[in-house]
């Protein structure tokens, strides 16, 4: 039996993750942008650590230009949230067949990017594994997630399937649902409260635990989330402050990370907060459910992204405004 062929556009931490596992049972390349994260995985392969200790050999490329045209049983998008539309569009010309469009991202809004875009069967899902990019064909996977969830957004759920069983054989359980939304809402109203907090306390994890003020942003934000949900008939399948409160019960260890936001504010780059708090700011206003908190920090992450920016402008050389 031919393995299935996967492509994963974006081999950071979380679309590395799931390129080495799905190299055990499937023909996979990545397309990232990072030139040489792209060279070192052709020299020696993508290697994980932590809760991982595995090498994937497959190909890898830096533009569709270089791949050239092919055909996919299944595309992955795991980019940041705000270029959904224009990776895909960029990678849509290379594809023969009608593949399988999948989004694992954090944040709201990439399925409705890409159904415009295309006819393909697309499915939404959550991911629990967590890692970080540690240098160039390096991912640290640093949690080894419980279980995801998976389920079309378009198209039937026979056409997902497979992809579930085939996550599930690599060692990353997923469960294929229907209607995953319950699932994907829980991880989202995780990512709108601490992402955001973890980016203004700096990344330092330990600050969004040890402070008593955040300790109450916190538990305000995961109320209102929580709340929109609701209102939106979104029945949650889990406690969303779960992990929360294993950590502040001292059940499981506190790692040094805390969400991709505060790294990307470290490295002056654009955030998803658009996708994230600020999503669910707006969503609550149209249901008429308040949000007070969360639009506090949602305009607090706003100015520490813009602040990060110009910080390194300034270390450019370039003026600052």
């Amino acid at each position: 039996m031919n393995k299935r062929k996967i492509l994963v556009v974006g081999a950071g931490a979380i679309g590395g993750i799931y390129a080495a596992y799905a190299s055990k049972l499937a023909d996979v390349t990545v397309l990232d942008t990072n030139a040489d994260h792209v060279a070192a995985i052709r020299e020696k392969g993508l290697a994980l650590s932590g809760t991982a200790d595995l090498v994937a050999k497959l190909e890898a490329f830096t533009s569709p230009s270089e791949m050239g045209r092919r055909r996919f049983d299944a595309v992955v998008i795991l980019v940041k949230s705000q270029i959904t539309a224009l990776a895909f569009s960029g990678i849509k010309p290379c594809l023969e067949g009608r593949p399988l469009l999948v989004t694992f991202q954090n944040g709201m809004g990439n399925v409705d990017a890409l159904e415009p875009l295309c006819d393909f069967d697309i499915a939404h899902g959550v991911s629990f594994e967590a890692g970080r990019y540690i240098g160039p064909g390096k991912i640290d996977h640093f949690i080894h997630g419980e279980g995801s969830f998976m389920g079309p957004a378009r198209g039937p759920v026979e056409s997902v399937q497979w992809l579930g069983d085939l996550w599930t054989g690599t060692g990353l359980p997923t469960t294929v649902e229907a209607d995953p939304r319950g699932a994907i809402w829980g991880k989202f109203i995780f990512n709108c409260v601490m992402n955001p907090c973890g980016a203004i306390v700096l990344g330092m994890n330990r600050a969004r635990y040890d402070v008593p003020q955040m300790r109450e942003i916190i538990d305000s934000m995961f109320a209102e989330g929580i709340a929109v949900a609701e209102a939106q008939g979104i029945k949650l399948p889990y406690d969303p402050m779960h992990l929360v409160k294993k950590l502040r019960a001292g059940e499981i260890p506190f790692t040094k990370h805390a969400g991709s936001m505060a790294v990307d504010v470290a490295n002056g780059r654009e955030t998803e907060i658009e996708a994230l708090t600020g999503y669910m700011v707006r969503k609550g206003k149209s249901l008429g459910v308040p949000t007070p908190v969360s639009e506090t920090v949602y305009k607090i992450a706003k100015g520490v992204e813009y602040a990060a920016q110009l910080k390194k402008k300034e270390a450019a050389g370039s003026p600052a405004g």
